[in-house]
């Protein structure tokens, strides 16, 4: 019989805990030794399966304290089916190699399964699409999530198809930009033109008190404020008329910080919401029936809010080459904005 490990077997590591160790919870001594992909999280996770041996003990407690000198073998699975079914579900990928994937999401697909869409997601999509070559993400054979765009906004998104991918995209999205490589533009249409063509939105973010779908500006103090900061720019904007049509503006806007529905709650708050935006724009009803006949069952027509994510731009996490993609918005937004005469 072969001592040959097979590639379906779970591989170990083995560690010696140092007397300098001493003290340490098993879990972070572990975790610390791993490569920067396998997180503290995913250890517990092998440790609790029964996966982790103490001097020849299996030990499932993350918490064990080590004394020293023992020994610690650690079996790594491999990577479990994902439950989510692949589906054949078109994708338009503006980039592939063997850690990640850049798509551009159209409108009305979501991008994760959950209740009311438990398929038909771009995960399902990505499933069919990415087959064998997804290495597995905390030890489940998944694409690696590491941003979302809300079901009804289009635009670019990227995936990991590695845990070294997942590891290092997921560190550049934490920063925002702030410090790092990473760079996002999004391509908003809105209501009213702009006193200033440049501008910064710092407003804190939390639950709506009237409705816990939804996401408003709040108090710093509020027990769930999250700081969100968005940097806009006017690209073009209707001019003013005499019989005071109603304007529109074509925004771009730079996240400094990812918050849910931040650009749409942001936008709403200064006076400017997005041209279709169900949630957060049906106080501007008014402006939407003041319109042209022709222009206001354009408006009519397009049923989801106007925001396009236009530009990505990040540092390869494995290779170190810095990447920026861009599309243009889909059809539907674009014949919307070629609707208004935008100066």
């Amino acid at each position: 019989m072969s001592d040959t490990v097979s590639p379906h077997d779970p591989t170990s590591e083995v560690l010696i805990v140092e007397e300098a160790d001493a003290g340490q919870r098993i879990d972070a001594f572990i975790a610390s030794k791993m490569p920067p992909h396998v997180s503290r999280s995913r250890v517990q996770t092998i440790l609790k399966a029964g996966g982790v041996s103490l001097d020849e003990t299996i030990c499932s407690e993350p918490k064990i304290r080590l004394k020293g000198g023992e020994t610690i073998t650690m079996m790594v699975p491999d990577a479990e089916d994902a439950a989510p079914e692949p589906q054949d579900i078109p994708l338009d990928i503006h980039f592939e190699d063997d850690h990640l994937l850049v798509v551009n999401k159209p409108p009305g697909l979501v991008v994760h399964p959950g209740p009311g869409n438990w398929d038909g997601t771009l995960v399902n999509a990505l499933l069919h699409h990415c087959g064998d070559t997804l290495s597995g993400i905390g030890g489940v054979k998944r694409p690696g999530i590491v941003h979302r765009l809300d079901k009804d906004t289009s635009g670019l998104m990227v995936v990991a198809k590695s845990e070294m991918a997942h590891a290092g995209l997921s560190a550049q999205f934490a920063d925002h930009g702030r410090t790092g490589p990473l760079e996002r533009h999004y391509l908003a249409l809105v209501w009213e033109r702009f006193a200033r063509m440049t501008g910064t939105i710092d407003a804190h973010l939390g639950r709506s008190s009237s409705n816990r779908k939804k996401r408003a500006v709040v108090k710093p103090g509020t027990q769930d404020a999250r700081e969100a900061i968005t940097h806009y720019t006017v690209r073009a904007q209707s001019d003013e008329t005499k019989d005071k049509t109603p304007t529109v503006s074509l925004v771009e806007c730079r996240l400094e910080t990812g918050r849910t529905h931040q650009i749409r709650v942001h936008l709403a708050h200064i006076g400017h919401p997005l041209i279709g935006d169900q949630d957060y724009g049906k106080h501007f009803q008014t402006k939407q029936n003041a319109l042209p006949q022709k222009l206001r069952a354009k408006v009519e027509k397009f049923q989801r809010q106007a925001l396009h994510a236009e530009l990505l731009g990040f540092e390869h996490p494995v290779t170190g080459d810095h990447s920026s993609f861009t599309t243009p918005p889909p059809k539907d937004f674009q014949l919307l904005i070629s609707g208004f005469d935008l100066g």
